[in-house]
């Protein structure tokens, strides 16, 4: 697959700032300053490190389409990306970008709850801005682990009547029973940060309507089903081809060893960018942004089979 074909942009690194004491924002625009791809709210880019592809959520302006803006946590565990990022990228290098894409798109509500932990404010602060210019009922619940490790508290300050930040080291962890309590109707809830903060929303909202909640990983869930796991073969249409697909590799690792090159990022099922379209047989979905009884789509880094075969328009 070309590069074209799989949309990647060699952009130019124009600014960086540092947004706190451990997260650093990077725009990124076409050398020739030609516009960039349209995007929408919750959308995230993949960008090409040395040796590593990792997603980021787009935390501009959908309007500006002369630049696109990213926020990189420095993680301290770093497998190299955040490092590079923070050490090594500087004004002036170009780098390659794929996307947008979208898993995490804004719904139209009445009302709207954003609940955010440490750099999960990213994909919330364009949808902030969105439900805001459209004079939408919102609020923010923000939390971190001190105010000097929270992005982007500046560009919150004018919405501050409706945004409740609580740094854990003053205010400890964030009210999730006040704010989830009881179910309500018209309203959505986005959520994003980390695992445990995720699964706490996720049990509270268990009784809300359906479709209330939308959630957005940064890390896979966790899965419990090893044990269950079987190999399937995977049968490419285009070329009439099989390959099998044994229980301790993923079918993208085997797709890659046959030199199919299908796009990917996190490899972990949290950015969706291998996703494949499926004309036949049952996924069994492990990752995070699959609905469970969706046939047409399959991400190969993580997921497996139902079926002793899955057939993919590859």
């Amino acid at each position: 697959m070309s590069d074209s074909e799989m949309g990647v942009l060699e952009l130019e690194v124009v600014a960086l700032r540092r947004e706190s004491d451990c997260v650093l924002s990077v725009e990124l625009a076409d050398p020739e300053r030609r516009l960039l791809p349209t995007w929408e709210p919750g959308a995230h880019i993949d960008l090409w490190l040395p040796e590593q592809v990792r997603p980021y959520s787009l935390v501009g302006d959908p309007a500006d389409r002369h630049c696109y803006r990213i926020a990189v946590l420095r993680e301290p565990a770093s497998a190299g990306g955040s490092r590079y990022v923070h050490e090594t990228l500087r004004p002036g290098e170009l780098v390659e970008v794929g996307g947008p894409r979208n898993h995490f798109p804004l719904v139209a509500a009445d009302r709207y709850l954003f609940i955010a932990g440490g750099i999960g404010i990213t994909p919330l602060l364009p949808m902030i801005r969105r439900v805001e210019a459209e004079g939408r009922d919102w609020r923010l619940l923000y939390g971190g682990r001190s105010r000097r490790s929270m992005a982007f508290l500046a560009e919150l300050a004018p919405y501050e009547n409706k945004v409740e930040s609580r740094p854990f080291d003053e205010n400890g962890h964030l009210d999730l029973e006040a704010a989830l309590g009881e179910p309500a109707d018209s309203l959505a809830v986005y959520c994003c940060g980390p695992e445990g903060l995720i699964a706490a929303v996720e049990e509270r909202c268990e009784v809300w309507p359906t479709g209330t909640l939308h959630v957005e990983r940064f890390s896979a869930r966790p899965r419990d089903d090893e044990d269950d796991l079987r190999a399937f073969d995977v049968v490419l249409s285009r070329s009439d081809r099989r390959l099998s697909v044994p229980v301790d590799r993923s079918a993208l690792d085997v797709l890659d060893a046959a030199g199919i090159d299908v796009p990917n990022a996190c490899r972990d099922g949290v950015c969706g960018s291998c996703e494949l379209p499926v004309l036949k047989g049952l996924p069994l979905h492990r990752d995070s942004l699959t609905e469970p009884d969706r046939t047409d789509a399959f991400l190969p880094c993580v997921s497996r089979a139902r079926t002793p075969e899955l057939v993919l328009d590859l």
